[in-house]
């Protein structure tokens, strides 16, 4: 199945996710457009994602080359340290997951979002 993305253009987003992360697991992807491995990071993702698997998550891209000012938002607020790529679930307005460059894979991502308990890298 083919990964639903939702691009994430407008700051304003942010709340709406914060919102959103106490109904449902936010998955947020920032990707580096210049960087093979975050192309990289992205296309393993994008080619073993199961939604089926993890039915409840919504998933976020963003260009963090284009969207530099809300990356730098997201990193402030959910508190974590800016990387490329990145990949973060957010549950009840926090980060509890958070991967970046090729630790990020599908099976991580669904471990995390079926557990639900804080796991920072």
């Amino acid at each position: 199945m083919i990964m639903k993305w939702n691009t994430l253009t407008d700051t304003q987003q942010i709340e709406t996710i914060q919102q959103e992360s106490r109904q449902q697991p936010i998955i947020i992807f920032k990707h580096s457009t210049r960087c093979s491995i975050s192309r990289a990071a992205l296309d393993r993702l994008e080619r073993s994602w199961k939604q089926e698997e993890v039915p409840s998550a919504k998933a976020y891209f963003l260009d963090l080359l284009s969207y530099r000012d809300i990356s730098n938002q997201i990193a402030e607020l959910f508190e974590v340290e800016h990387e490329s790529p990145q990949v973060l679930i957010i549950r009840d307005g926090k980060a509890i997951f958070d991967r970046s460059h090729l630790a990020i894979d599908f099976t991580g991502i669904k471990g995390a979002i079926h557990a639900g308990a804080p796991s920072k890298n």
